[in-house]
């Protein structure tokens, strides 16, 4: 028995009954070796990928010229790209912050005159100062309010004219609601207004066309003919959308009435909402008074229209968003004429190295390593191209932010990151045949390759 004991004894691991080796390494023993080799996998395909990257770098380094010239289309793409984008987003971030400094809880009401049948149901529109001051009394949410009147005139300082600049007739709120501070003498006041006074408020670009400076105040001009006391200048505005928002005279508007007697049944007005959140609520209690002073029956179009301030921004936030896409999407073409470009010198680059794969091969190389030797190469090719196109769209439009009368111009940090993937992504599509032709190449024909 002992013999026989022996014997069993020296039976190699492995080759005993069934089951015998599984019995020698218990489960829990695997288990725990199992996260060691899972390591040990990461490790060797990170290194797998750092080697092929050096390679693509090296590629890249050795044949400068070539490279520079294969990534020229995916350069200009992402150049344009961010340009315009960031083109696109400073202009209408520009404006919209205009506007919201114009305030958000604003709301314009202006008689709506028709065409063919909605016309001749709406019948003879008018708008006047009763209109006005029922809106004033019956809507709750309304902070402030004023009638407007608009006209151009000429105006007359010394021996200087310009036969026209804009006349607005407003109320002493005007000031308040559209933010229009005075920084030299004052706004006219209520007292002004109910009086019919002839005084006046200037921008700052009559003053340009009066070639004159801020002594004017406390002097007299000519409107039309008749004189005004200039009580005070604007703060200038600057422009938006080419137009100046400083060519303009404000004067009372029961003087502008006198002026202009036709302003008495054609009077829009501008209000200031109580807060941004009761604009809606506003808005319909304007939409009741005027509906039920106007005497429109149910069913009926209204005779006016109620114009909001949010409404437009949130009108500019869609317009600058689908400029973005479209004209993203046009610069982007040339993307695709850098990514053939990408594929045809990987092509070539297979050919010329088709000796060194059948070495690879024969020595082991396996076919996803040769794979993704060439697909690295080629995304590296690719976001090369992307980062300096990246760098000129940043020197661009640090460039043009410079200039006195550019608005500022951010890069938005989205778009770099979609050029970056964008980029990659061509490397991908356009790599994958050129690797693929690569990967399957037989080590005997590639190593009698010439």
């Amino acid at each position: 028995m002992s013999s026989m004991a022996g014997v069993i004894n020296e039976i190699p691991r492995g080759m005993g009954p069934p089951g015998a080796g599984l019995r020698a390494t218990p489960r829990w023993r695997r288990a725990i070796g199992l996260p060691g080799r899972i390591v040990r996998w990461g490790i060797a395909s990170a290194d797998r990928h750092v080697q092929n990257i050096v390679t693509a770098l090296v590629q890249v380094w050795v044949h400068k010229a070539r490279s520079l010239l294969t990534t020229l289309g995916i350069i200009i793409a992402v150049t344009s790209t961010i340009t315009v984008v960031s083109f696109v987003q400073g202009f209408g971030n520009h404006v919209t912050d205009m506007l919201r400094g114009f305030g958000t809880n604003m709301i314009f009401v202006i008689p709506e005159f028709g065409s063919g049948m909605r016309g001749r149901m709406l019948g003879r529109v008018q708008m006047d100062i009763h209109d006005v001051r029922a809106v004033t009394a019956q809507c709750d949410k309304v902070r402030r309010i004023s009638p407007l009147s608009f006209t151009n005139v000429s105006i007359e300082y010394g021996r200087e004219k310009s036969d026209s600049v804009e006349l607005q007739g407003v109320a002493e709120q005007w000031q308040t609601i559209r933010r229009y501070d005075v920084d030299r003498g004052r706004f006219f006041s209520a007292i002004d207004v109910d009086g019919a006074a002839h005084v006046c408020v200037l921008g700052r670009e009559v003053l340009r066309k009066l070639q004159c400076d801020e002594k004017i105040v406390g002097d007299y001009v000519y409107l039309g003919g008749l004189r005004f006391l200039v009580l005070g200048l604007l703060e200038a505005k600057g422009s938006m959308m080419g137009e100046t928002l400083d060519d303009l005279v404000v004067i009372p508007f029961t003087t502008a009435i006198q002026l202009n007697p036709w302003a008495r049944v054609f009077m829009p007005f501008v209000l200031e909402v109580t807060s941004e959140s009761d604009v809606d609520e506003a808005s319909l209690q304007i939409a009741q008074v005027l509906r039920e002073r106007h005497d429109i029956q149910p069913g009926a179009p209204n005779d006016f229209r109620i114009l909001r301030q949010d409404e437009f921004i949130r009108d500019l936030e869609s317009v600058k968003t689908a400029a973005t896409g479209v004209l993203s999407g046009i610069v982007g073409i040339s993307l695709v004429v850098g990514g053939i470009g990408i594929m045809n010198v990987m092509l070539i680059s297979v050919s010329e190295r088709t000796h060194e794969i059948g070495l690879r091969k024969s020595v082991g190389g396996r076919r996803r390593d040769i794979l993704a030797q060439f697909l690295t190469e080629a995304v590296v090719l690719a976001m090369a191209g992307g980062a300096i196109g990246i760098a000129l769209g940043y020197a661009i439009c640090a460039v043009a932010s410079k200039h006195p009368s550019m608005v500022p111009i951010v890069v938005p940090p989205w778009v770099v990151a979609l050029a970056l993937a964008f980029s990659a992504g061509i490397g991908i599509l356009f790599g994958i045949i050129p690797a693929f032709k690569a990967a399957i190449l037989h080590p005997i024909d590639a190593l009698r390759h010439e």
